[in-house]
C-alpha cells in the first residue's frame, strides 16, 4: 500500500449516540470522559445532526489519546453505540471508509459530507 497516498490523521471524533431514555447515561459517560481525559466534549444534541442518525455528543481528541480513550469507551459505554472516526481532510472517507464502531453500526447520511 502506498502510505504517501493516505492523508495524515490530525485527531479523532467519538460520537456517543443516545435517545431520550439514555440521555442521562450518555451525558454521564461524556462528562466522565472529559473529566478523565484531555479532550473536548461537544453539546448533547437531542436531534440528529449532520450525518448522524441519532442524538449524539461528540468527543474530540488527539491521536496520541486513541490507545487510552477508545478502550475506556469500550468498557464504559454500557450498551450505548459509539462511532469513532479519524479527522483528515476528507470527511466522507473519515466516516465511510475508516469508522470504528463500538456497539451497533448505525446508518449514516453520507450525502451531508464533502469528498475532498
Amino acid at each position: 500500500m502506498d502510505e504517501q497516498a493516505l492523508p495524515r490523521i490530525r485527531g479523532y471524533h467519538a460520537h456517543v449516540y443516545f435517545d431520550a431514555s439514555t440521555l442521562d447515561q450518555a451525558r454521564a459517560l461524556c462528562e466522565e470522559a472529559a473529566r478523565l481525559f484531555p479532550l473536548k466534549m461537544g453539546r448533547m444534541h437531542e436531534r440528529p445532526v449532520g450525518p448522524h442518525p441519532d442524538w449524539s455528543c461528540q468527543l474530540a481528541f488527539r491521536p496520541e489519546l486513541f490507545g487510552e480513550l477508545v478502550p475506556w469507551l469500550m468498557q464504559h459505554r454500557n450498551g450505548l453505540n459509539v462511532l469513532v472516526h479519524p479527522i483528515t481532510d476528507n470527511e466522507l472517507r473519515d466516516h465511510r471508509d475508516w469508522p470504528l464502531w463500538l456497539g451497533q453500526v448505525r446508518p449514516l447520511d453520507l450525502s451531508t459530507l464533502a469528498d475532498e
